[in-house]
């Protein structure tokens, strides 16, 4: 049951989405709007993202996917591109002081091939360093596709195919769910995007088939605790019928 009480909107506890995707959007406009250069928008983005899986894994939510660097993201210009590779190498050399106390799981997810050998160390070395934690599971997803990522679970189903290891009739729904990067986690309830804009830029595509989608003309950088707690009351208000009456 949802009321409000002196103005404070109270969250259904048994009916928190389990598992939410976050487009970050709008750290440039952000930036632009303050005349700073746009890797200060992507640095705030970073303590926004923080801030809001705190909050998440205080109430419940079990995963949080946050798309951090797309595979069409590379088209960008190469200052912004190295801006942004900067800042991910920082936060995972400091993942001892950023993950301090909050109990996240950090799992990156994407193609990591063409990440240099820096970031992809300092990726490993931070995913061991908090494998054993017990709270919310971050997926950061870093160079990342939804096409890429289905592209990529039709040719290991195809492989399987051709070495006999399964037959056609195994390639079910299922099946090619155990083949995503988010085969570990629960299924998708929301998609959250921030910054005004009104699609899904190829995020999470196969796992969005019956998520919910909020959007806010608020650029990332400002959204807060409390834009999330407006979220996932509308979520909440919603009837999810999965294709049944």
């Amino acid at each position: 049951m949802l009321f409000k009480k002196s103005r404070t909107i109270q969250l259904d506890k048994d009916n928190i989405p389990k598992h939410i995707g976050i487009i970050m959007d709008g750290n440039g406009r952000w930036a632009k709007k303050r005349g700073l250069p746009r890797s200060a928008g992507h640095r705030m983005g970073a303590e926004t993202l923080k801030k809001i899986v705190v909050y998440c894994n205080k109430i419940g939510v079990k995963c949080v996917t946050a798309y951090a660097f797309s595979t069409e993201n590379w088209n960008r210009p190469q200052k912004e591109v190295d801006a942004l590779m900067d800042l991910l190498y920082m936060y995972l050399q400091q993942v001892e002081e950023q993950f301090a106390g909050t109990n996240v799981i950090l799992r990156v997810i994407g193609d990591r091939s063409r990440l240099s050998d820096k970031i992809n160390k300092a990726i490993d070395y931070a995913e061991d360093y908090t494998k054993n934690n017990t709270g919310l599971i971050l997926n950061v997803a870093l160079n990342y596709g939804g096409r890429a990522e289905i592209t990529e679970a039709a040719k290991l189903a195809a492989n399987a195919l051709s070495k006999g290891e399964i037959s056609e009739a195994d390639i079910t729904e299922e099946y090619l769910s155990s083949l995503m990067y988010t085969k570990n986690v629960p299924e998708l309830d929301l998609i959250i995007r921030p910054s005004g804009e009104l699609r899904l830029s190829n995020f999470l595509l196969w796992q969005s088939a019956y998520a919910e989608l909020w959007f806010a003309d608020i650029n990332w950088p400002d959204f807060s605790e409390k834009d999330m707690e407006k979220a996932i009351v509308d979520y909440q208000a919603r009837n999810r019928r999965f294709g049944k009456v």
